[in-house]
């Protein structure tokens, strides 16, 4: 039992929303032009599932290897440092899972394209530079996530990728437009993981590790948290507007207070404990914004 508790905490369950938002994202932008196919949607979050466990136990095990989950980390402990899964069982899960990613991902985009090879092969080296994103964050001899450049992968990957690519699954092309949803997702993400960081600032700072708030300072890691709240909402009325949707496109704009409402719990939590709780909530926040943005569409 111990050991089932042990791995589903290694799983970071808490996570999976923010990775879901970007399906959904690119299922509602297709479904609004016109494309939509359930089964693609399936397994889009079958495979984000994998990838996103894949992240969470690469970054466990880069953590404990690199001693950034030391003594002096503020944040929850993580599996692998606190002994309760040793190295080796990580590094098999991790081979686990990175098949599990690479399998679901061939037959989602066998399932989209079939036998149009060159389609197959641009998604195919998208879905192997995921697999690798996911284990490089914090794992091998340079981890990006180490030298501030978490940011950027997380706004590419959960932003641009994760809702372009899966909008291009359903309609085998790409609206121009799409870009402005896929930033107010990616935008949200990276404000998931500024706050991970604005907590984590100073174990980070002791263990060598680059993240954007250890480099600007934690008063500009707040305006620049402040800008990516604000940047999520603009892009998301933009689309709503160029694309003249219908009212009930709108609805997200009841979750803007629950995002505010982050923003200033980030300028004023300055604890490790009370900052930890808004990671969840802002993840959660996210899910629902998709949601309403999604469902007020199609539904209203």
């Amino acid at each position: 039992m111990k050991s089932i508790k042990a791995w589903i905490q290694a799983f970071r369950l808490r996570t999976l929303p923010l990775a879901f938002s970007c399906i959904f994202m690119g299922a509602f932008t297709a479904g609004i032009d016109g494309y939509f196919d359930g089964v693609i949607l399936t397994w889009g979050l079958i495979t984000t599932l994998f990838l996103q466990i894949l992240s969470n136990l690469a970054n466990d095990y880069g953590d404990a290897s690199s001693g950034v989950d030391g003594e002096h980390r503020t944040g929850p402990k993580r599996t692998v440092s606190s002994g309760l899964i040793t190295k080796e069982q990580m590094k098999k899960a991790l081979y686990v899972f990175s098949f599990l990613s690479l399998a679901s991902g061939i037959y989602l985009i066998w399932l989209s394209f079939g036998d149009q090879w060159s389609k197959v092969l641009v998604f195919l080296v998208l879905g192997l530079g995921a697999i690798a994103a996911a284990i490089k964050y914090t794992v091998g001899k340079r981890p990006y996530g180490y030298v501030g450049l978490g940011d950027f992968f997380v706004l590419i990957f959960f932003g641009l990728v994760g809702v372009g690519g899966n909008y291009f699954l359903y309609a085998n092309s790409l609206d121009p437009m799409v870009v402005l949803p896929a930033l107010s997702c990616g935008f949200l993400a990276v404000g998931v993981l500024n706050v991970n960081n604005i907590r984590d600032i100073e174990s980070d700072k002791a263990s060598g590790k680059s993240s954007i708030p250890v480099r600007i300072g934690r008063q500009k890691a707040i305006l620049y948290h402040w800008f990516l709240i604000i940047g999520s909402v603009a892009t998301m009325l933009a689309y709503c507007v160029i694309k003249d949707l219908s009212p009930g496109a709108y609805l997200f704009l009841l979750v803007s207070p629950m995002l505010f409402f982050n923003a200033r719990a980030v300028k004023i939590k300055t604890t490790s404990e009370g900052l930890d709780p808004y990671l969840k909530q802002l993840a959660l926040t996210t899910l629902l914004f998709v949601l309403l943005f999604g469902l007020g569409e199609l539904l209203f």
